[in-house]
Order: C-alpha cells, then structure tokens, then sequence
C-alpha cells in the first residue's frame, strides 16, 4: 500500500496540481490584499468616506453585515477575471507553440519523385560531360 501511495504522490499531475494549489493560495492573498487596501478604500472613498467593509444594518438583533458580503463578492470578481486572464493568456502561448508547423515527413511517392528527380539530373549531367 505504501508503494501504491508513492506511485499515486510523485505521479507528475498530482505534483503539478500541489505546485498549482501553493500558487492559488498565494495568489489569492495578493488579490485580497488589492482589493482590502486600494479597491475598497477607493471606492469608500468615492462614495464620502464610507468603509464599505464595516456597512451592516441591524434587524431584529441580528446584524447583517452586507459590506463584508460585497468586499467578498469584489473579492472573487477580480480572482476569477485575474485567473481567466492568465489562463487565456496561457492558451495563446499553447496555441502559438502548437501552430507552428512540423516538418513534414515526405510520402513514399515525394521520395520516389525525388529519386527520379535526381536520377534524370544525373543523367544529364552524364550526357552533357
């Protein structure tokens, strides 16, 4: 079971997808700090000095703090838009490598046209000599 697990663990997608889920996280406290420091200030700012992160109401002893809930909307608009740029980004690099042509391997007919070709060149060579 061991050596099963070990296989399963060092298999390159699992380590790719380790890699990927390290940088997501990491990727997403740099989008929370954007939106946390500049985004919502800026828009506090805008709209008179409102903290829109502390903007709650209270109804019937309960407080609903719909400022946090739209930080978090904001939040996960900019992590999604920023994720699907890089991946569209990607896609192009991907597509770019995967247009340029291979060298084409000739037929077995190009090869024996070739043949003939040089054979014929030869030939003429011969006769004018």
């Amino acid at each position: 079971m061991l050596n099963e697990f070990k296989k399963f663990a060092l298999k390159g997608n699992v380590i790719d997808l380790a890699i990927g889920v390290i940088i997501g996280g990491a990727f997403g406290k740099i989008v929370t700090s954007l939106v946390n420091d500049i985004i919502m200030p800026l828009f506090g700012f805008i709209l008179g000095g409102v903290q829109i992160s502390d903007a709650a109401f209270t109804f019937r002893g309960a407080e609903l703090k719909y400022g946090m809930f739209l930080q978090t909307v904001v939040d996960f608009l900019i992590i999604s838009f920023s994720i699907f740029m890089f991946i569209r980004f990607f896609q192009r690099f991907k597509k770019k490598e995967e247009e340029k042509p291979a060298e084409p391997t000739p037929t077995k007919e190009e090869i024996l046209l070739t043949e003939i070709r040089d054979l014929l060149k030869e030939q003429k060579r011969m006769s004018e000599s």
